[in-house]
C-alpha cells in the first residue's frame, strides 16, 4: 500500500464546470472530519464537494448531492486502483450549466484524482503515534538517550522536562515492551503519518 508525501491539487474545466481535486496525506477521521469543515467554509458557494477516503480497512465515499455512485466511488475506485492508504481525495464542483449525465460525472471525478495521483510522489506509509514523554531533571539524559532518533515536537522545562515526539507505532510498542519506564511519564496522542 502507497500514500502520498503531500497535498497537491489541480482544476479542470468540463463543459464549464469547474472541478478542484485534491488529494491529502491522512491518519485519522478526526483529520478527514476537519479538512471537510474547512473546504466548506472556503468553497461555500460551490455546487458539490465529493470525496473518498481510506485508513486501513476504513473506507467511504460521498456523492455529496451528485447522482448515487456518480462522484463518491468513482474517487474510491481510483485511489483503491494504485494501492492508496491514509489518503482522502476531494472533488469540489461548480456547476457550470451543462449536465454531464452519469457517465460525463464518473469519467469528471475519476479523472480528476486519477490526474492528482500521476503527479503525486508515492511512498510507503509508516503509522506513527504522538507521544508526550514527562520525567524529573534527573532522568533528562535517559529520557534523551530514548528518543534521540525521533522528531521532538514540543520541549517544555517547568517542574519536570516534556518532550512531544512523533514516533512509529512499532518502536514506541518496542520502547514499552523493553526498556523501563518507570521514572517517566507517559501520553499517547493522536495516530499520525510519518513523513
Amino acid at each position: 500500500m502507497k500514500t502520498i508525501k503531500e497535498i497537491i491539487s489541480n482544476e479542470i474545466i468540463i463543459k464549464k464546470s469547474k472541478f478542484i481535486g485534491i488529494i491529502y496525506p491522512i491518519s485519522t477521521i478526526d483529520e478527514v472530519d476537519n479538512i471537510l469543515r474547512q473546504l466548506k467554509l472556503k468553497h461555500k458557494n460551490s455546487t458539490h464537494i465529493c470525496y473518498s477516503y481510506i485508513i486501513d480497512s476504513k473506507r467511504k465515499a460521498n456523492d455529496d448531492g451528485e447522482p448515487s455512485g456518480t462522484a463518491g466511488i468513482p474517487i474510491l475506485t481510483v485511489l483503491e486502483r494504485y494501492d492508496m492508504n491514509y489518503i482522502l481525495g476531494v472533488v469540489i464542483r461548480y456547476f457550470g450549466g451543462i449536465k454531464l449525465g452519469a457517465g460525463g460525472l464518473i469519467r469528471a471525478y475519476s479523472n480528476t484524482i486519477n490526474d492528482l495521483l500521476k503527479q503525486a510522489t508515492l511512498i510507503e506509509p509508516i503509522l506513527g503515534i504522538t507521544v508526550t514523554l514527562i520525567t524529573d531533571y534527573q532522568y533528562k539524559k535517559e529520557l534523551e538517550y530514548l528518543i534521540n532518533k525521533y522528531q521532538i515536537i514540543n520541549k517544555q522545562y517547568n517542574n519536570q522536562i516534556s518532550y512531544t515526539i512523533k514516533i512509529p507505532i512499532t518502536d514506541w510498542t518496542n520502547i514499552k515492551e523493553n526498556h523501563n519506564l518507570t521514572n517517566i511519564t507517559y501520553i499517547e496522542h493522536e495516530k499520525v503519518l510519518i513523513d
